[in-house]
């Protein structure tokens, strides 16, 4: 058996937990330090988890006492943190997006090139087993050439306005994983369209941001992507996707919280709610991304997303926020 890689993890808020757990139940991680300027919340976490607290994310860098480090901390902190981690030889796995200035993020972007250390974004979605099945027959042809990829996302309820005021907007924050999503299946994204407006959010109207949008990505070979968000659904958690092809096509539904369906005189195939968030649905994809970067750590083949998937989301989320509030086709080039 090899022996476990010692995890830094930076910042121990909803998603660090997350990450905290996955790491202290795979065999082969284990949670060495953890970082956070909020110390309680680290403390927290190392009383569930184990692992040594600092609320200096220098001195975890610089312990020696990690083999990997993953970035789980407000989003203005990724680069500087990236920045270090590098500097110090110690891969990466930071949550997206890399920042919400892609100047900042060009900057990075030959440091990490030339650094050879290995930098991952969280893009956990691709790790989900049924959207990753999808992906795989595609690639195997059983539907034939990619025609139409749809994309519906959905959030149970609006995050608060403090939040949307920071977060970057819509495309940066939420439709980020689906546009990641749409480059997992068609990487060569070469326009965007997108319309967005702010329905019943009273936080997005103040922050000038939008709680409903629809983006139509085309691919070089001519396929069309149609992404829709919403950041509130009566229905739960909505996640669904439709790969459309020459030959036919593969669907993923929603994940529900029971199979059992109730049928009487009054109603037929009655069934329980969505799964309610993210945590829920994505539990088995963030265990898998842990693993696959655990690989990339060890010098293995691995399909963790990179440094350049991070950076062309952000590309394609900047281009979707221009053509909403411009009302305008972005040409992209991702190169």
């Amino acid at each position: 058996m090899t022996t476990p890689l010692r995890f830094g993890l930076i910042g121990t808020g909803r998603i660090g937990q997350v990450h905290a757990a996955s790491i202290a139940a795979d065999p082969e991680t284990t949670l060495a330090w953890i970082s956070d300027p909020f110390v309680d919340g680290a403390h927290a976490v190392a009383e569930r988890f184990g692992g040594r607290v600092t609320d200096d994310s220098a001195e975890l860098i610089g312990s020696g006492e990690v083999d990997a480090v993953l970035v789980a901390s407000p989003t203005p902190t990724h680069v500087d943190l990236i920045a270090a981690a590098v500097a110090a030889g110690i891969p990466v796995l930071c949550e997206k997006p890399i920042d919400l200035d892609i100047a900042r993020v060009d900057a990075l972007r030959p440091v990490v090139r030339d650094s050879g250390v290995p930098v991952a974004l969280g893009f956990n979605r691709r790790f989900d087993p049924a959207f990753a099945s999808v992906r795989a027959r595609v690639g195997a042809g059983e539907i034939g050439e990619l025609e139409q990829l749809s994309i519906v996302s959905r959030d149970p309820s609006a995050p608060p306005a403090a939040y949307v005021g920071v977060s970057g907007g819509i495309f940066r924050d939420m439709s980020i994983h689906d546009l990641d999503m749409a480059r997992f299946f068609l990487p060569d994204i070469v326009e965007v369209v997108a319309t967005g407006t702010a329905v019943f959010d009273d936080g997005a109207r103040e922050h000038g941001d939008f709680d409903t949008a629809s983006i139509t990505l085309r691919a070089a070979s001519g396929a069309i992507v149609t992404i829709t968000n919403s950041r509130h659904s009566a229905v739960g958690y909505d996640q669904r996707m439709e790969a459309f092809g020459s030959r036919g096509m593969l669907q993923v539904a929603n994940a529900p919280t029971s199979l059992v369906s109730l049928s009487t005189a009054t109603v037929v195939e009655g069934r329980p709610p969505y799964q309610e968030f993210f945590l829920e649905r994505y539990a088995e994809a963030y265990a898998a991304e842990l693993r696959e970067f655990t690989k990339l750590v060890r010098g293995e083949r691995s399909t963790s997303p990179t440094f350049e998937d991070g950076r062309a989301a952000l590309v394609l989320a900047d281009a979707a926020q221009r053509s909403a509030t411009e009302r305008v086709v972005v040409p992209v080039d991702l190169a």
